[in-house]
């Protein structure tokens, strides 16, 4: 994994999210941001004291993340037992 060196968490700051470094700016912000369709660049004008780096370190830690996590599939018959494939069946609310 990264090293990031731009990302702190402090559980006084943000309710301990991962932040750019002194600031208040969420790595989650800036992902919403991005996936809303914002540029880099827009994001910047928005937040004049970050810099590209700043940007491309939140995805990064987003990526490594991710990375570290593991993926549960509502469906995956291989490891379900019978109670949890009669539930995931149907949503009529009748079972």
């Amino acid at each position: 994994t990264m090293k990031h060196d731009r990302i702190s968490m402090n559980p006084d700051v943000m309710f301990g999210k991962p932040v750019i470094k002194g600031t208040r700016i969420t790595v989650e912000h800036i992902l919403r941001k991005l996936s809303a369709g914002q540029s880099a660049d827009e994001i910047l004008a928005d937040h004049p004291h970050l810099t590209r780096e700043d940007v491309l370190a939140a995805a990064g830690y987003a990526a490594d993340y991710m990375a570290r996590e593991e993926v549960a599939f509502e469906a995956d018959i291989s490891s379900a037992s019978p109670t949890n494939i009669r539930d995931a069946g149907s949503n009529d609310g009748s079972g």
